[in-house]
């Protein structure tokens, strides 16, 4: 099993299947416009400018399961990230990350990395890296900022 397998959903709607990111190095994070973790925005929005080009893409799936920090619609939160972040890369329609009801690609994801003492989403902006197959290779905190992650996203390009 492999990220690839999996389709998700576009703010519009629109069902997109995961493995058009093939060969790509992916950076899979749910976020939070409203979190105090947002500035994280613009380290995640660099990280994608700097890689994209050499196969590199991150993934954001907005959450609201913590503190309501993304109570907004799908089109507004899409607007908020591109006006107030400056973000470009890929967003999706909001999933929920933990739970029963969890998005299918959330469960698969902490399946494959857990957590610190559970594989249960802690918080926005936990971040999953993905390489080129498909293959979740680590899972990093809220508190770890895209510029820390910016090594281990090389060293999976360069593979």
């Amino acid at each position: 099993m492999s990220v690839h397998q999996f389709f998700v959903l576009r703010p519009n709607g629109e069902n997109i299947p995961l493995d058009c990111y093939k060969g790509n190095v992916l950076l899979i994070v749910n976020t939070a416009t409203k979190c105090g973790l947002a500035p994280q925005f613009n380290g995640l929005e660099k990280l994608y400018q700097d890689y994209k080009d050499n196969g590199f893409t991150v993934l954001g799936f907005p959450c609201n399961q913590f503190m309501g920090q993304e109570p907004v619609s799908n089109d507004e939160m899409e607007e908020a990230c591109k006006l107030d972040f400056g973000v470009t890369f890929p967003l999706f329609a909001k999933v929920r990350v933990n739970g029963r009801n969890a998005a299918p690609l959330y469960k698969y994801l902490k399946k494959e990395q857990k957590g610190i003492l559970s594989s249960e989403i802690k918080w926005n902006f936990t971040k999953f890296l993905v390489d080129k197959e498909g293959k979740v290779i680590c899972r990093y905190g809220p508190n770890v900022v895209p510029e820390k992650i910016e090594e281990d996203i090389r060293k999976l390009l360069v593979d």
